[in-house]
């Protein structure tokens, strides 16, 4: 063997020496992006249930928001910051997981879950109400999204079961 074969040999089991190490790197960028995700989501998450405690921990911003939905412009001045608040948040948060669903960090079937809770909320006259004076604080493209699911024009049934039409016993 001469010298020109054997550098020919070296450089081939070097080159195949490398394909495992590629392997290996493509499979560590992977689990740090599923990683990555993961943490983005329940960052979400965290912030979901620190916006519903505050429903959860107060009957005062529970009769508050229970007569937003029906009519924001009803409101009292500091029931409407209350209530905005309380949707901005909401807003706010949907629009980060509909980032993460853009970006292909949420899976459909999730994002399909926050569709249904934007939708089940914005099908009270009082969440429209609200929506109209701050859907330009939003981005475009979620905007857009958000109307989208308004002009299905869904039936307000998320607390139907809560008679909030009923007039108050005495």
């Amino acid at each position: 063997m001469n010298w020109e074969m054997l550098s020919a040999i070296g450089q081939l089991v070097a080159a195949v020496g490398v394909i495992p190490s590629l392997i290996y790197l493509a499979i560590q960028i992977r689990e740090q992006n599923k990683e990555r995700r993961r943490a983005g989501i329940n960052v979400l998450t965290a912030q979901w249930g620190d916006l519903v405690k505050s429903a959860q921990e107060s009957a005062d911003f529970s009769a508050v928001f229970l007569d937003g939905i029906c009519s924001f412009h009803n409101l009292d001045p500091v029931a409407k910051l209350r209530f905005s608040a309380f949707f901005t948040r909401f807003t706010r948060n949907c629009e980060g997981m509909f980032l993460y669903y853009r970006d292909g960090a949420l899976d459909k079937a999730l994002w399909g879950e926050v569709e249904r809770t934007i939708s089940d909320y914005f099908a009270y006259p009082g969440v429209k109400e609200w929506w109209s004076t701050r859907k330009h604080w939003l981005t475009d493209k979620f905007r857009a999204v958000v109307e989208a699911l308004i002009a299905k024009n869904p039936e307000a049934t998320l607390y139907a079961a809560y008679k909030l039409d009923a007039p108050p016993k005495d």
